[in-house]
């Protein structure tokens, strides 16, 4: 009989101090020297890290009342806007927000200095903020607008909510046209000059549970320097899992998480405001999960290498802005990381947008939480499936790109 364990055997493990945990970098080598079987009944949690560029991020803000009380209508941090259709004083900012007086594209590349991901970051980081607030007036809330500045211990709540986060894959960009682009993938360089990827490969969470046997509502993960759970699944999730043309692999396709958390337990180092030049502005995270591993193939997934996940490649000049299907290929993580790829016969050099450095350290950081019994594992809901496609919408009339 395989092995077989459950959650509450590893978190008593763990509540003993006799738990054994490595990263998804550490366990390669163990499966390679001992196979599956012997290294899924010597090893109880495997850890995973990813620190990429997340747009889909923000947080829930309850200022606490004012006296007299307000209801804001319009609510600006820093001078960035923050959503208030949620009730008297609560706001929701989001990571790629950009102030009202941001020139944006008008002088093409634009900067994006400074945006929601910015505020976020700020306000992790304890800075003062100032909050700027107008309102309608009501026999309930009478005051029509105030002007101070904040902190994140002034505030009642401050709850970081993120719809998609932790793309289980995603694009290897190219450029093939004739002219530089600015993309949420970076520069890319005119024909097939340069390509940008962005994940951890073989510490990425979702790319060492392409099933979400492990993965799902509830689960319990280090979310920008804190403890945070899986809320839901993420939007656009859709966790198609095709074959690889090679045969060697599966290619995880395109689950995501939605994620949650107390914004007061992170930090700046793990929530970091980013700017993209010639698009715009976005938030840094940083995301760790823990892969109980309850049997040998469980562990299979969470041993898998560089080597043996792959990437498509896309071009950005046709192909992404006009949902052209079909990709160029597909490469492996491992040789992204060697720096360069072959693209329609020619030699393109690569680089990451997400640290692989950083998703190391968090690998580590969940590691000795778990050892030193300050954090346990839940037990998940499993996730829906998802669409199986993400929907698009279709304009009443189309417009060309001049009007």
């Amino acid at each position: 009989m395989g092995v077989q364990k459950t959650y509450a055997e590893i978190n008593a493990k763990i509540r003993a101090g006799q738990a054994v945990v490595v990263t998804a970098e550490e366990v390669i080598a163990m499966v390679a020297e001992k196979g599956l079987e012997r290294t899924a009944r010597e090893v109880d949690v495997v850890t995973t890290g990813t620190f990429s560029p997340m747009c889909s991020s923000g947080v829930f803000l309850n200022f606490g009342h004012t006296n007299p009380r307000i209801k804001m209508q319009k609510v600006w941090l820093n001078g960035v806007p923050a959503y208030t259709g949620v009730a008297a004083v609560d706001a929701y900012l989001g990571a790629t927000e950009m102030p009202e007086d941001d020139p944006l594209n008008t002088s093409h590349p634009g900067e994006f200095r400074y945006g929601g991901g910015h505020v976020i970051q700020d306000l992790v980081a304890r800075k003062p903020v100032r909050l700027e607030a107008v309102a309608y007036g009501t026999d309930c809330y009478p005051r029509r607008e105030i002007e101070t500045w904040i902190t994140l211990d002034d505030i009642n709540e401050a709850i970081l909510f993120n719809p998609r986060n932790a793309y289980q894959n995603y694009n290897v960009a190219v450029n093939s046209g004739p002219r530089t682009l600015y993309t949420y993938m970076g520069i890319l360089k005119p024909r097939f000059g340069n390509a940008n990827y962005c994940s951890a490969g073989q510490l990425s969470p979702l790319l060492k549970d392409p099933y979400f046997r492990t993965i799902g509502i509830g689960t319990r993960i280090f979310l920008g320097g804190g403890v945070g759970y899986v809320a839901w699944h993420g939007t656009q999730h859709c966790p198609a899992v095709p074959q690889d043309p090679s045969g060697r692999a599966r290619i995880p396709a395109g689950g995501t998480l939605s994620v949650i958390g107390d914004l007061k337990q992170m930090s700046p180092r793990w929530l970091v405001g980013t700017s993209f030049l010639g698009y715009g502005a976005t938030l840094t995270v940083g995301i760790g999960v823990p892969i109980p591993v309850l049997n040998e193939e469980v562990l299979y997934y969470a041993a898998l290498r560089d080597e043996d996940l792959f990437a498509p490649v896309v071009d950005y000049a046709e192909g992404y802005p006009y949902c052209v299907p079909g990709n160029l290929g597909y490469v492996s993580y491992a040789q992204l990381k060697s720096g360069k790829i072959t693209v329609n016969g020619k030699e393109v050099p690569t680089a990451p947008l997400s640290s692989y450095p950083r998703a190391r350290e968090i690998a580590g950081i969940l590691k000795e939480w778990i050892l030193q019994g300050r954090f346990y594992l839940t037990e998940p809901v499993q996730l829906l499936p998802g669409p199986g496609s993400v929907a698009g919408l279709k304009p009443l009339k189309e417009k060309s790109l001049e009007e």
